[in-house]
Order: structure tokens, then C-alpha cells, then sequence
């Protein structure tokens, strides 16, 4: 029996598995060939741009792991030293809730979830492998956007908002892309914690460029969720072993200790000392899946740096931080640190369901909250604070 609550809970972090027609059906007939599954070894296989990718095994996700097969694992650790296939155990097959919002609204029901963020699954590999091409990234995350909305909508039955993903290498066409997306009533929108590419390099979304997109964000009320997704960073770990593309599902003991959370940490980094979030007063960060023990870490870093050059900026970039982020901690972190660092009003409860890195029981979530919160505090946690950041009502 799934855990059942006595006050409305919203879901911070709740996934769908997309079909294999999702970065394609819609994408302009001169780009045809850039997304193709293709058969290897009797396997099904993305390939991007001619180029296979193994960042997810079994990209038709006919076959899935099963919900929080790794609960324990990210919770109690490995004393065994089981193998990655040991500890997910046996796959199932996905059901017909992994895939459409009607079918989702019965589990939903079943979980005693009352809302939830829904985010895609397979479209945490698209950008990184096509960095090079800023107009085919644009033309492939659209098609994506176009496909959820046909299949999910943004905003189902007043519990399921679906997040479409805006890509930022070019800042009017993201601009255009969140104007398509708030138009059809999205409540937030997807964005890679990730250095941005362009035509000449990378840069920080951070810096004045992209201050008309953040400020457009600000004017439509919503959040944007930074989830966790491919960084890129496996450029930067290849220096010390090259091992070729990151791959989540392959552990690696030198990636595992170095990556950690590098990536998310960096970009709030960037957002704050580059001042995003100071000349864009009213914006909202969601960060999703990134877990949130990096924030002591970053913490550390931002009260040095001001106090060695604060003219660098406009103010303590500690309170910057904690007036636009708020937080989705994994079921393993160090609650009592974050409360700590960022106040309950900025703690979001994040299940990560179906992926079997999250919970079975979506609700269960709250036996590892601190015993030192009071009723109140525990409901916004459990969906008061997200249902406040998205300027809806608490309750449904």
C-alpha cells in the first residue's frame, strides 16, 4: 500500500518515458536524418547525428527498470559491492502510465499524489550531442516540445504540467520558444544546468545576453526547473581518462568522485556571479534531481569570494541564491544542513518516480524529513512551497 498523507502533496520530480517518434514526428523534413534508432547487435539504438549513443541503453523504453530499485542503494550505500545490473534487479516492461497522462491520473491516485511535475526522460541527451549546431538544437527541442504537448499537454487536469524544454543557443529563438510554450499554458519551463553553446563557443546564461529571456521568464510568473541532464562535462573528464561518452548507467568510480555535482554547482554559480539573479529580481529556480548537499559547497565558496572582492557584487550573492532557488533534496541528503542553508520555504519533495534512482512510494519521502519539523513545516515541503512557487493554489 502506497503511503497516503493527510494535506495535499505535489511532486516536484515525476518522469515520462518518451516513444521513439518524440524528437522526430515533428521535426522539419531538412533535419530527417539527424535523430534514427538503428539495430545493433538485435538492440535498439539512438543515433544523433549519425553518431550512436549509449547515454541511454534502451532508448524505446519498452523495457524499463522498475521504480526506486535503487532506493536503498543511494540510501544505505553498497556494502556488498553488487553490480550496477544486481542492485536495479529485474526490468518490467513499461505500463501504459509511463507513457500518457490519462493512464498517469489512476497511478497518480493509486500513490496518493495530487499533482506533479512531469519531465522528460530521453531528452536529457539531446542537446549535448548536437553543441555544434545551434539552429538543429533549436529545430530538435521544438519538435520535442511540439510532441509533448500533443501527448501530455503542459497542464492536464490541473495536476500533471508536463515541462517543456527551452534550449538557449540562441536567445530570440528561446525567447520565441517560451512564448509557443506559455501560449499553451505551460507553468514551467526545462532548462540544462549546462554552459550555453553557440556559434562562436560556450558562455554562461548568466551574463546580460540572456537577461531578455530570464526577464520575459520574470513578466510570466513561472518558474524554470533546472533538472539534472548531460552537462557536457565528460569533456572536461576526458583530460584525466579517456573513456568516451557519459554514460549514467555505467558507473565509473573516477567520474562518480569527480563529477558529483559539478554541474549544477557551476550553474548556479554562474547565475549568481554573473548577476542573473541580481538584475532579474523575481526569478525562480527550481533545481530538480541535482540533489542538494552541492549548496553547503557552494555556500563555501560564495562567502569567500565576497568577502576577498565583494565590488564584484551587487550585494551578499549568498541571499541572491536564496531568494530565487529553491531545492529538491535526494531521500539520502543531509536534511537538517539544507534547512539550515536555505530555509524550509525553499525545500521541494522530489520523488524521481518512475526512474529507479527515486522511490517506489513516492510519499514515503517523508520518513526521511527531520523529526524536528513541525506539521506545517513537513506540508509545504510535501507540496505547499512548489504549489507557492508556481503561483498556484495549494491545494487542487
Amino acid at each position: 500500500m502506497a503511503t497516503k498523507l493527510d494535506f495535499p502533496v505535489f511532486d516536484a520530480d515525476n518522469h515520462f518515458y518518451e516513444t521513439e517518434d518524440s524528437l522526430t514526428k515533428f521535426l522539419p523534413a531538412r533535419y530527417k536524418n539527424a535523430i534514427q534508432y538503428v539495430q545493433v547487435k538485435g538492440r535498439t539504438k539512438i543515433a544523433v547525428r549519425g553518431v550512436i549513443s549509449e547515454y541511454i541503453p534502451n532508448p524505446t523504453f519498452e523495457v524499463v527498470a522498475r521504480p526506486g530499485a535503487q532506493e536503498d542503494y543511494f540510501a544505505n550505500g553498497n556494502p556488498e559491492g553488487k553490480s550496477y545490473r544486481e542492485i536495479l534487479g529485474e526490468p518490467m516492461k513499461a505500463i501504459p502510465a509511463f507513457r500518457e497522462p490519462a493512464a498517469r491520473i489512476e497511478l497518480l491516485d493509486e500513490l496518493n499524489i495530487d499533482r506533479t511535475l512531469m519531465f522528460p526522460t530521453l531528452a536529457s541527451l539531446a542537446e549535448e550531442r548536437m553543441k555544434d549546431d545551434p539552429l538543429l538544437t533549436h529545430a530538435v527541442i521544438h519538435a520535442l516540445n511540439e510532441w509533448m504537448y500533443e501527448t501530455w499537454t503542459f497542464d492536464f487536469d490541473d495536476r500533471i504540467y508536463a515541462t517543456p524544454v527551452i534550449t538557449l543557443p540562441i536567445v530570440e529563438k528561446a525567447i520565441e520558444e517560451l512564448e509557443w510554450c506559455l501560449e499553451r499554458g505551460a507553468k514551467t519551463v526545462l532548462i540544462r544546468p549546462a554552459p550555453v553553446p553557440g556559434f562562436q563557443g560556450s558562455r554562461s546564461f548568466g551574463l546580460p545576453e540572456f537577461d531578455p529571456f530570464w526577464q520575459r521568464v520574470v513578466e510570466s510568473g513561472i518558474p524554470v526547473s533546472m533538472h539534472a541532464s548531460d552537462a557536457g562535462y565528460a569533456d572536461y573528464l576526458n583530460i584525466w581518462e579517456n573513456a568516451g561518452e557519459y554514460t549514467p548507467f555505467a558507473p565509473n568510480a573516477f567520474r562518480m568522485t569527480v563529477q558529483g555535482k559539478r554541474p549544477i554547482i557551476d550553474a548556479m554559480a554562474a547565475m549568481v556571479c554573473h548577476g542573473a539573479f541580481d538584475r532579474n529580481p523575481g526569478l525562480k529556480v527550481l533545481c530538480v534531481e541535482n540533489g542538494g548537499d552541492w549548496v553547503d559547497y557552494l555556500f563555501t565558496c560564495l562567502k569567500d569570494t565576497y568577502k576577498k572582492m565583494p565590488q564584484a557584487f551587487h550585494g551578499d550573492p549568498i541571499e541572491a541564491f536564496r531568494r530565487s532557488v529553491w531545492i529538491s533534496p535526494f531521500h539520502e541528503d543531509d536534511f537538517e544542513r539544507l534547512l539550515d542553508l536555505v530555509g524550509v520555504d525553499h525545500v521541494l519533495f522530489g520523488s524521481d518516480y518512475p526512474h529507479p534512482e527515486g522511490l517506489s512510494d513516492p510519499c514515503h519521502y517523508i520518513d526521511y524529513l527531520p523529526d524536528r519539523l513541525s506539521d506545517d513545516e513537513v506540508r509545504k515541503i510535501m507540496g505547499a512551497n512548489l504549489a507557492g512557487a508556481m503561483n498556484l493554489p495549494v491545494a487542487v
